[in-house]
């Protein structure tokens, strides 16, 4: 009866007080076996705090249920297991990368990381030219790369900001992709163009507007007959296609000069067309302008800007304010219609 009450009262003073040396038994009594020393009581737990909203990889407070047993006998202390520190919130979001092809060098920019194309050129001051390939930076020999970092952190919003527009061009041509074929549809004049390879038409093509009915019919409005084979091979169609727009852009665009100049007060002398990745115009003050060809796949009111920026420029040889009034004494809207010049997806030639 005594053992009874002895082993009663251990059970409801264990976890109210530190253990104590349990009383000998009394003389005449039979000795309990030995079970050995008990391992040391572990230390209370203190409440893990909340993890923070940022923290991805907070480990979970472990959950040992309601019903655990409070008069077990502590288990033997575990090795401790191996955690992976937490990742901070900016580390674990994967960063905007920006790869030149032949990037030699690597920065930081605020959130992203730019590998860029660096090299030395007989020049007075660093420049940073953003292409359809990324960034590449030109600086004299004098200048140390301290410094370039310096000047990139700089214009480090603007760099950024020219590299994050000229993926979403390049997204938008890779959408516009052409399968140079018959059937092919292409933007010409801000509407679709659908090909059609017929070997009884001229060589050089023809362009046919369709009828409303036949219009409704077929989806487009208007075709470019090709005097090609059905089994021409896709490069073929692709000169022959852009050939004809190359002579169509030359016309229209020596139109609208004539139509622009006398509005602004200006003569211009020649035209050049050309095929620059990113710059759609170029004016010089002898009066020659220079209008990338493929300014022929917008919308009249889009190549009328152009025309009108590179005229205004033989008025006013920069963009400050007096250039930009210039322009808008003829084209109000031009804010708009520069904007579709980024928008819209052209093909890829």
């Amino acid at each position: 009866m005594h053992r009874l009450l002895q082993f009663t009262l251990d059970l409801f003073e264990r976890d109210r007080a530190p253990a104590t040396p349990v009383p000998a038994p009394p003389q005449g009594a039979r000795p309990r076996r030995s079970t050995g020393p008990r391992p040391p009581r572990r230390a209370a737990t203190p409440s893990m705090p909340a993890a923070p909203e940022d923290d991805l990889f907070a480990a979970p407070t472990p959950d040992l249920g309601a019903g655990a047993a409070t008069s077990r006998p502590p288990s033997p202390p575990r090795a401790p297991v191996a955690t992976s520190p937490a990742v901070p919130l900016a580390e674990a979001v994967a960063p905007v990368a920006f790869q030149h092809p032949q990037a030699n060098r690597t920065l930081r920019l605020q959130d992203s990381t730019v590998a860029y194309l660096f090299k030395r050129a007989q020049r007075r001051s660093i420049g940073f030219v953003v292409g359809p390939d990324g960034l590449v930076v030109s600086a004299p020999r004098w200048v140390t790369l301290v410094e370039v970092d310096a000047a990139l952190q700089s214009k480090s919003a603007w760099i950024l900001r020219k590299l994050g527009e000229s993926r979403e061009r390049l997204q938008r041509q890779a959408a516009a992709q052409v399968r140079w074929a018959d059937g092919a549809e292409l933007p010409y004049l801000g509407e679709p163009l659908r090909l059609t390879l017929s070997p009884g038409q001229s060589p050089g093509g023809q362009l046919q507007t369709l009828t409303p009915t036949e219009a409704l019919a077929v989806g487009v409005s208007r075709r470019l007959l090709l005097g090609l084979p059905p089994q021409a091979a896709e490069s073929q169609v692709r000169d022959a296609v852009q050939a004809w727009l190359m002579r169509e852009a030359k016309a229209l665009f020596t139109q609208r000069l004539d139509h622009f100049a006398p509005q602004l007060g200006v003569q211009w002398k020649k035209l050049a067309l050309s095929n620059a990745g990113t710059r759609w115009g170029s004016a010089r003050i002898d009066g020659s302008i220079r209008l990338n060809w493929r300014l022929i796949h917008f919308s009249l009111p889009v190549i009328d800007y152009v025309v009108v920026h590179e005229l205004a420029h033989l008025r006013v040889m920069d963009h400050s304010p007096r250039f930009w009034d210039t322009v808008a004494s003829v084209v109000p809207d031009h804010a708009q219609r520069r904007q579709q010049l980024r928008q819209v997806g052209l093909p890829e030639w």
